[in-house]
């Protein structure tokens, strides 16, 4: 708990200790910076716990569809020795298969959701293979977390997004980075006003001065927006310092630190 609110961190990768570090320094190459953190699970319970972070949305992207099934079981293992600390998400491909079996193996697992990344996993978001794992989420109820938005590609920016919404309109959606990593003002001013969606500001201090960031969250509307970091990418504590920094009203600060996290994902509901 931090200045008297309790705070989920809705945006983390988790992997295994053997493999962490080496997957850590790839996802910094691709976005072409580096990483803060070596992307273990007791390195983010550690740097969560001092920055005051109550609890974990924890995920991994399977870049092979080899690696669903493998990904899940991490996870959900990892939430099961959290002791309640941890949410997690299961990872899902665009190539595997047999979409609905690995969709009903991680509901299986327990866990809450699903994580995509379209510029890592080859994917657009409206193409015929990633719109049926959407149908199959909106089918069983699974919100989908995407990583959304890169000025260098053409798979996840409002374009491609827009028209899935409208197609699964029972279907829940987190943009991350407020729905636009690297199009920030784009991506706002496109999505603002689209319903069944829902924000992360993660990897987004990084980028944007603060102070935009803040007006860009209010653009979207705090009712709409969760808090995350990004882990490994960066530091609990400096996101959050930030986070706080920007003086949010009691009752915003309560719904994007808490309160969203809790409607999309379940947050707090089994503590």
């Amino acid at each position: 708990m931090r200045n008297g609110f309790r705070v989920t961190d809705a945006h983390c990768h988790v992997y295994p200790d053997a493999i962490a570090e080496k997957a850590a320094e790839n996802t910094g190459r691709f976005y072409a910076v580096g990483h803060e953190l070596d992307g273990k699970v007791g390195t983010l319970v550690d740097a969560s716990l001092k920055a005051g972070v109550d609890h974990c949305v924890i995920q991994s992207v399977a870049t092979t569809p080899r690696q669903v099934e493998s990904i899940n079981r991490f996870i959900a293992a990892t939430v099961a020795e959290g002791e309640g600390f941890f949410t997690g998400l299961g990872a899902l491909h665009p190539d595997s298969e047999n979409r609905r079996r690995d969709v009903e193996t991680l509901i299986s697992l327990g866990l809450h959701g699903v994580k995509l990344h379209p510029e890592i996993q080859r994917f657009a978001l409206d193409e015929p293979r990633a719109l049926e794992i959407f149908s199959l989420c909106e089918e069983y109820g699974l919100p989908v977390l995407l990583h959304t938005g890169d000025k260098r590609y053409d798979c996840s920016n409002p374009n491609r997004l827009i028209p899935v919404l409208k197609r699964f309109p029972d279907l829940t959606v987190v943009g991350a980075h407020l729905g636009g990593w690297s199009i920030w003002d784009e991506a706002v001013d496109a999505l603002g006003g689209v319903k069944n969606l829902w924000f992360d500001c993660s990897s987004t201090f990084a980028w944007v001065d603060p102070l935009h960031a803040k007006d860009l969250i209010l653009r979207l509307g705090a009712d709409r927006v969760m808090f995350g970091t990004d882990y490994p990418m960066w530091t609990p504590k400096t996101e959050l310092d930030t986070f706080l920094s920007l003086g949010f009203s009691e009752r915003d600060s309560r719904l994007i630190l808490w309160e969203n996290a809790a409607k999309v994902f379940g947050v707090g509901k089994t503590e």
